[in-house]
């Protein structure tokens, strides 16, 4: 039987309290959902679930220390700093 391990991730700090002060000074609904890494016991495979933050009916992607922010899904990029 497979045994999937589940720790949540929570949002960098800085990052929510700049997204939540954007969202309050211009008056949009704010949801911030936590991602999460995922495990496979007794195995090397793991996979990191990224942070939904959805702002009125957009959901943007993103993770922890990078630089690229994802709209809907990990293929449409928002915004890449390495470029």
């Amino acid at each position: 039987m497979v045994n999937i391990i589940k720790k949540e991730l929570s949002l960098e700090k800085s990052l929510r309290n700049k997204i939540e002060f954007i969202c309050d000074f211009t008056n949009n609904k704010l949801t911030i959902i936590n991602g999460s890494i995922r495990k496979i016991d007794k195995t090397n495979l793991t996979y990191i679930e990224p942070h939904r933050i959805i702002i009125n009916t957009t959901t943007f992607l993103v993770f922890n220390f990078s630089n690229e922010i994802f709209i809907e899904n990990l293929s449409n990029i928002l915004v890449n700093a390495h470029e």
